[in-house]
């Protein structure tokens, strides 16, 4: 999510000095399941519904576990990540399901939450999470707002060493940093792979790229430690281009392209399915919570068809 400060180049140096990095004595996080691409549902869409709801699609659309919203108006908010975060860890779990992975607002080591977040997941059995995005601040250099942050990352790092937790920082269209995709190897290239890496998206990446976004692909392969997956087409709205997210295989995304490279790298990560188009007709939303489920179950499991189809496709299983 987004977060704008004024003193984005200078002010978190110092947080950032009192958090060196130490040595690794023990293994980096990591999924312990033995999928080399584990599949996670982004919770988002489906905050609005209780928890046991949400459970309910994840296990009859054959979804692993959660990709859970721990941010400001997230399924769980920062003031109760003490108390929330694993609470929803147990019940996911009687429901055969994992709340491994989360996503989050954190940009800073010394936020108010960013410590008690991580400590927080880390215990509940999150092994990897997103953080918010940054923006380029208007009248700043750019190459000097990378290392204005850079600061930042290297404190986020060595909080993700201090509690066995695994940070991405994802590429996302637009004026971000990240947007373009190069940029993020500049932002990461010095920082340790175990504890903060990239959410690669690869929607996202090809709407900043259409023909180069391979090249961004290859060059951030060491530093990839979960990807996101999407479709997209292109839409005019109001005279001006908009890239529109769609299921699966109905827009443009090069899978072919996309996992065959990951096979060719022999990359390995989890993987978080972002369901970003809408779940019913304007004539489906006043049907009962029960036809609901029936069809947010259907597009779940047409979308998770598609990515296991592929991941067959290309030997990643």
């Amino acid at each position: 999510m987004k977060q704008n400060r004024r003193e984005f180049i200078t002010k978190i140096a110092a947080a950032a000095a009192a958090i060196p990095f130490a040595k690794i004595h023990r293994p980096a996080p990591g999924n312990s399941s033995a999928e080399r691409f584990p599949v996670r549902l982004f919770s988002k869409p489906l905050d609005e519904y209780d928890f046991s709801f949400m459970c309910e699609c994840l296990k009859r659309s054959g979804i692993g576990g959660f990709d859970l919203t721990v941010r400001p108006g997230g399924k769980v908010i920062p003031e109760r990540v003490e108390n929330d975060l694993p609470r929803l860890a147990e019940e996911a779990e009687k429901y055969g399901l994992v709340l491994d992975m989360m996503v989050t607002s954190i940009l800073y080591p010394d936020e108010e939450f960013t410590e008690k977040i991580l400590k927080t997941a880390s215990m509940a059995g999150v092994s990897h999470y997103r953080l918010g995005w940054a923006e380029y601040e208007p009248g700043v250099n750019i190459m000097k707002a990378l290392q204005g942050y850079k600061y930042a990352m290297k404190g986020i790092a060595g909080l993700n060493e201090k509690y066995n937790i695994r940070g991405g920082y994802q590429n996302h269209a637009g004026t971000w940093i990240g947007g373009p995709v190069w940029d993020l190897y500049e932002l990461l290239k010095d920082l340790p792979p175990e504890f903060i890496g990239c959410q690669y998206d690869v929607r996202h990446a090809m709407v900043e790229g259409t023909n180069s976004w391979i090249l961004g692909l290859k060059l951030l392969l060491p530093m990839i430690n979960s990807l996101a997956v999407k479709d997209y087409t292109w839409q005019t709205v109001k005279g001006r281009p908009m890239a529109v997210t769609v299921p699966l295989g109905e827009g443009m995304v090069n899978w072919d392209l996309f996992f065959g490279t990951l096979r060719d790298f022999n990359v390995s990560a989890p993987v978080t399915l972002h369901v970003e188009y809408p779940w019913f007709s304007k004539a489906e939303e006043g049907y009962s919570l029960i036809r609901k489920q029936d069809i947010i179950v259907k597009k779940l499991k047409k979308d998770m068809d598609f990515l296991n189809g592929y991941l067959s496709k290309y030997n990643l299983v």
